[in-house]
């Protein structure tokens, strides 16, 4: 789906790649772009940076809430033409803990947002898409939704499940021949701060890149996006790779079972 024209809603569109989205659709030639951020002052600031390359507004939503998101989408249709185009880019992790070492409220929180929050807001918008016949759904999940990486148990589990559901609405939309479009992107780490801290032999990706990509994506209607195109291949060495090898190549050599060691995060001010 082309991007000109479009009405554009990003989740997490204050920061990060979602920020980054959000510009690339203006400079695409949206004809509206809708931020939904957590942090009120941060959508404000955003709105009146960017209103300058085109059409921006903003409302908070705490994704995790589906009263929450009532109120976004309640506050959105009536502020904003229809949503042409949902890309669910809100995320979060939490600490780099063992399981054992995890809380409920952990558990709750990187569920919350990473999985039950993608489908909470498409939920909303899924329908009106269907029934005007246009839409494109695209939901950020990452290349841990495929991988078993340890310390990283939350995370992985939250992303395994966005992928698996944003994947099966896909394959309904499809049999149903409905012409709305679902595109599921799996990125490696990407250097916006959320991730800082890791140790990585393979590359962080820039956010820049990144942003390009998935908007890349959703214009030529890809069903799954890897970034870098190496994560396309995950399951496929998974399946011909014994478990004890693939252990040994990707996870000791390559270091992906320690990259979460030294794990920091974005530190808060």
């Amino acid at each position: 789906m082309k991007i000109e024209g479009k009405t554009v809603l990003i989740t997490g569109g204050c920061s990060g790649i979602g920020k980054l989205m959000a510009i690339g659709c203006l400079e695409k030639k949206a004809a509206q772009v809708i931020i939904w951020d957590i942090n009120e002052a941060a959508i404000a600031a955003t709105v009146e940076e960017l209103s300058s390359k085109g059409k921006v507004w903003g409302t908070r939503a705490d994704i995790s809430s589906p009263a929450s998101i009532d109120a976004a989408a309640a506050a959105t249709k009536a502020a904003c033409p229809p949503v042409d185009i949902l890309i669910n880019n809100a995320g979060i992790i939490t600490n780099n803990k063992f399981f054992w070492e995890q809380t409920d409220k952990d558990i709750d929180l990187t569920i919350d947002i990473d999985t039950k929050g993608a489908m909470y807001v498409a939920l909303r918008f899924i329908n009106d898409m269907r029934e005007r016949g246009v839409g494109h759904i695209c939901n950020i999940a990452s290349a841990a939704g495929m991988l078993p990486i340890p310390r990283m148990s939350l995370y992985c589990g939250a992303k395994w499940g966005a992928i698996g559901w944003s994947d099966s609405v896909r394959i309904e939309l499809e049999r149903e021949k409905s012409p709305v479009k679902v595109t599921t992107v799996a990125p490696y780490f990407i250097n916006t701060g959320m991730f800082d801290g890791i140790k990585s032999v393979f590359k962080v990706q820039k956010p820049e890149v990144v942003a390009k990509k998935v908007l890349k994506g959703i214009e030529r209607n890809r069903d799954f996006v890897g970034i870098p195109f190496g994560q396309h291949f995950i399951r496929f060495n998974q399946g011909i790779f014994p478990k004890g090898l693939f252990n040994l190549v990707f996870g000791d050599i390559c270091g992906l079972y320690t990259v979460m060691d030294h794990f920091t995060g974005r530190v808060k001010k």
